[in-house]
């Protein structure tokens, strides 16, 4: 069995939207059982014989510093969320709450890899191909040094690897330009390690991309800094509902447009289904020795049964050992000696 440990108080709307997410997750997934982690009399209306509550008397906020959350919320449902992932009583945690916070706390119990210097969040961004690209750093980091971008790419091949059963995906460094001589100091080196990574075969390193590239679908995984994958990601999202909006307000405006509308609702449904980005909620926390996936904080019940989904795919598939590999793989130009790292075991 496959062991998520949920949040089930994080985010913008808790139990309600948590709850009926676990209930639509757990009907798919017989191998599965969650930990809810949470107020008893929140989530005490609950059962199902595959899910188990597990009390915290406290809630990060999404107002909550850092701080206040791993100082002083000792027992809120994020940190014991977390904490059942460090103890190997679950093979993932889940939740919707503050990111920073979630970070912060999952970075504190769970640790870092050897060889990765800061964890990053990674998601999925759809492609003009019908696939989907992966994406990293998307805010976990805002000034990253050369070696970080290294080390994302790294962490974001061991990912693609497990979603797309491809052992060399492509990697693109995100830039103003495709030219090695364009871009900032700090970017120009982390090419010429990526390029490194190339001739060694630890990376299928394809150069530099553009951020029209993502929705190309010209690498399997972009590379960036937190503070541009964040804009590009929020910035995406926002598109996609314009452009849906933008195409029902035109088909809506006089008969003949409706008459219109009839014959393109196949197509429109496609597109608006292939746009939706809570098909690609649940990002993961890479680099910790343990893993942890962040659904967006407004999410609903079909956006945060994605994330417990890639979750559970991630745990099924190993990803925690497949990083662990990479890594070990690429230490030479990590210039750091890799450990072991022991994963719970499913049962």
């Amino acid at each position: 069995m496959i062991v998520l440990a949920v949040d089930c108080m994080g985010g913008d709307h808790g139990p309600k939207i948590t709850l009926p997410a676990c209930q639509q997750f757990l009907e798919k997934h017989a191998d599965a059982e969650l930990l809810l982690v949470g107020r008893p009399e929140a989530l005490g209306v609950f059962k199902h014989p595959r899910a188990r509550i597990v009390s915290a008397s406290e809630v990060v906020s999404m107002d909550d510093s850092v701080e206040v959350a791993l100082r002083k919320k000792k027992d809120s449902s994020m940190r014991l969320a977390i904490q059942q992932v460090k103890d190997s009583a679950a093979h993932a945690a889940v939740s919707a709450g503050n990111t920073g916070a979630l970070m912060a706390i999952a970075r504190y119990l769970l640790k870092t890899l050897e060889g990765i210097e800061r964890p990053a969040i990674a998601t999925q961004m759809p492609n003009a191909k019908g696939a989907a690209t992966t994406v990293l750093d998307l805010g976990a980091n805002v000034d990253c040094t050369a070696e970080h971008l290294l080390q994302f790419a790294v962490m974001g091949a061991a990912l693609v690897s497990v979603l797309n059963n491809d052992d060399q995906p492509t990697v693109g460094l995100l830039n103003i330009g495709e030219e090695m001589i364009k871009g900032s100091d700090e970017i120009k080196k982390a090419g010429d390690l990526l390029r490194s990574a190339r001739k060694s075969g630890d990376l299928n390193f394809i150069g530099n991309v553009e951020g029209n590239d993502i929705f190309k679908g010209t690498a399997d995984i972009v590379v960036c800094d937190g503070f541009v994958g964040n804009v590009a990601l929020k910035t995406s999202e926002g598109l996609a509902a314009m452009i849906v909006g933008f195409l029902k307000e035109e088909f809506s405006r006089n008969i003949f447009t409706k008459i219109a509308a009839i014959f393109a609702y196949p197509v429109l449904n496609a597109l608006q289904k292939r746009m939706d980005h809570r098909r690609y909620n649940g990002a993961a926390l890479l680099g910790l020795r343990g893993l942890v996936f962040k659904s967006h904080g407004s999410a609903d019940a079909l956006a945060f049964e994605q994330a417990l989904t890639r979750a559970y795919d991630a745990a099924s598939h190993q990803l925690l050992g497949r990083v662990q590999a990479r890594i070990a793989q690429a230490a030479p130009l990590l210039a750091v000696p890799v450990a072991g790292v022991q994963a719970p075991v499913a049962n």
